[in-house]
């Protein structure tokens, strides 16, 4: 079988924090550079308060930005009153992706062990776009990279990434919106 050539995906990074600034936003820069360093590219990155409708609208819009395959959020998903992404965007998930929050934890629990439990990081498809939901922290953003996105948004790794099914993720359009 011939060795698979990469293929470039373009993300957008959106930090959830009310006192962060792209000057002192750790995670968001932690997942600008990997993201850099695997080949891909960030084509918009932005701070957002903790604000469930600025957060949705952000997202909703990279979600229909043909510039954008993909959407990493860094923070907001604890149990605090102002930690409102998850609530802001799992709601426009038209397809949820369960395994990622299992995977997830999983890793998490080896370096935090039962801290983990006060994530609740998730991940979906809104239309066409991945949208990845992290904790607030440089590692946990680290871990998701490292551990699970980097492999799963490269074209040569197998059996199986989300770069190969990319073209697929609109079937459901070309069927007239229903599911046969």
């Amino acid at each position: 079988m011939p060795e698979r050539q990469f293929i470039p995906v373009r993300f957008a990074v959106l930090t959830v924090s009310d006192t962060r600034t792209l000057a002192d936003d750790k995670s968001g820069q932690t997942l600008a550079d990997r993201i850099g360093e695997a080949g891909h590219e960030v084509v918009d990155r932005a701070i957002v308060p903790d604000d469930s409708g600025r957060i949705r609208r952000l997202v909703q819009a990279w979600c229909a930005d043909p510039r954008v395959d993909a959407v990493i959020t860094t923070g907001g998903t604890g149990f605090t009153g102002r930690d409102v992404t998850p609530e802001a965007l799992e709601p426009l998930f038209e397809k949820r992706m369960d395994g990622f929050s299992q995977v997830f934890h999983r890793i998490s629990f080896e370096k935090i062990g039962t801290s983990t439990i006060q994530s609740r990081a998730t991940a979906g498809l809104i239309g066409q776009t991945f949208v990845f939901v992290l904790p607030g922290s440089p590692g946990a953003c680290r871990d998701a990279w490292d551990s699970i996105l980097r492999d799963q948004f490269d074209y040569r790794h197998t059996p199986c990434n989300f770069v190969e099914i990319m073209p697929r993720l609109d079937e459901h359009l070309k069927r007239g919106g229903g599911v046969s």
